[in-house]
């Protein structure tokens, strides 16, 4: 199927050619229809699906018959869980508006910068992309209206309530109008959604996508028994012994990134760190760098980890262990995409091997440990 045929006006059939989308996903062949019609949907989608696509297409359509707001009254809202998240919708948002008679403003706000920029860049906003908690704040402020919104999408649902912000999306539901269509997206079908999906939403369209598996057989393991004092070492020493233009490397925790990315830059090496304690401005530089290639290596943490989606990416490298296999699947799982081949390090610790184990269970994969007590570096 194509995008012609999901009921798109020109101007964005224009927007998905010069964007590269070529086909749709099945997500967006599911969900576009419906949500051109108006119907609430149900969607059960995990990162990279194309989801973004699938209901921002219908929702610039949408915009595309409705006058637009000169005041703080938003039409549209979307809400969010992360700042990475928040950034990548305002951007596909932006992307596809370029082609629109009527422009479309889409404002991306969350905590972690200074408030008053937001504020003032408010009036205006069709499509206003949020986290829960800077979406209270403003409210509480005054700086916006919430009693005109028409569509309201939750994005990655699981994780926001996951994160805590249960109470807080119930406090900006009661700002809602009662009449309006409400899209939810969420990777995982959990307990605490069903109540929730019960009481929002209204006779929806349910789409489902099953999350990409990861073809092992396309990702050469490695793991590296070493101790805990010979890791920073070891690292630089891995690094330089091979030709890999991006490495993107994982850790547990931000102290631990900003330590690696130091010692690297001491030995000449470049990196650069990507985690929650960095300001929306410097992870956005940071990822920026890091798929232009201006930047080698990147070490993020896994939360931060989750925006990161690099096509070819040949490296990664698991400094430390994630808590679970199915952290560390999602970790390597970056690799070995597009039917490319892709390599992934683990460095073992004597703490480590029993975890290890339960990983490689876990996975269904065996991954030889090799020693590192004859090594030189």
């Amino acid at each position: 199927m194509k995008f012609s045929e999901l009921g798109l006006s020109k101007e964005l059939l224009t927007a998905t050619e010069r964007a590269n989308y070529s086909n749709p996903y099945p997500i967006q062949i599911q969900a576009i229809p419906a949500l051109i019609k108006g119907r609430d949907l149900l969607g059960i989608a995990p990162t990279g699906s194309g989801k973004t696509a699938a209901y921002i297409l219908p929702i610039l359509q949408f915009l595309q018959k409705n006058p637009g707001t000169k005041h703080r009254a938003v039409p549209v809202l979307v809400l969010v869980p992360t700042r990475e998240l928040a950034a990548q919708v305002a951007e596909v948002a932006d992307n596809f508006s370029r082609f629109l008679s009527r422009k479309v403003k889409t404002l991306a706000v969350y905590g972690g910068v200074s408030i008053n920029p937001q504020m003032q860049k408010l009036i205006g906003t069709d499509i206003l992309v949020a986290t829960p908690g800077r979406l209270l704040d403003l409210l509480s402020q005054n700086a916006l209206q919430l009693n005109q919104v028409e569509i309201l999408v939750l994005d990655e649902m699981d994780k926001v309530l996951n994160m805590g912000f249960r109470e807080e999306i119930d406090q900006i539901l009661a700002e809602l109008p009662k009449k309006r269509q409400n899209i939810l997206f969420s990777a995982t079908m959990e307990e605490t959604l069903e109540e929730m999906i019960a009481s929002l939403l209204n006779e929806p369209i349910k789409v489902s996508v099953e999350p990409e598996t990861i073809d092992a057989d396309l990702i050469e393991q490695y793991a590296y028994r070493i101790s805990a004092e010979r890791k920073g070492p070891f690292l630089r020493y891995l690094v330089n012994s091979g030709d890999w233009t991006q490495i993107l490397i994982f850790v547990s925790s931000i102290r631990t990134a900003d330590n690696v990315v130091t010692k690297l830059n001491k030995n000449g090496i470049d990196a650069i760190a990507f985690h929650g304690d960095k300001s929306q401005g410097a992870r956005t530089e940071a990822l920026a760098k890091f798929k232009s290639g201006k930047t080698r290596i990147l070490v993020a943490t896994d939360l931060a980890g989750r925006g990161i989606d690099i096509k070819f990416l040949p490296l990664v490298i698991n400094y430390e262990l994630p808590r679970s296999p199915k952290d560390y699947v999602h970790r390597i799982g970056r690799t070995g995409r597009a039917g490319a081949t892709g390599e992934a390090i683990s460095l073992i610790t004597e703490e480590d091997l029993h975890h290890f184990k339960i990983i490689q269970k876990k996975m269904g994969k065996h991954v030889q440990l090799r020693s590192t007590d004859e090594m030189e570096f």
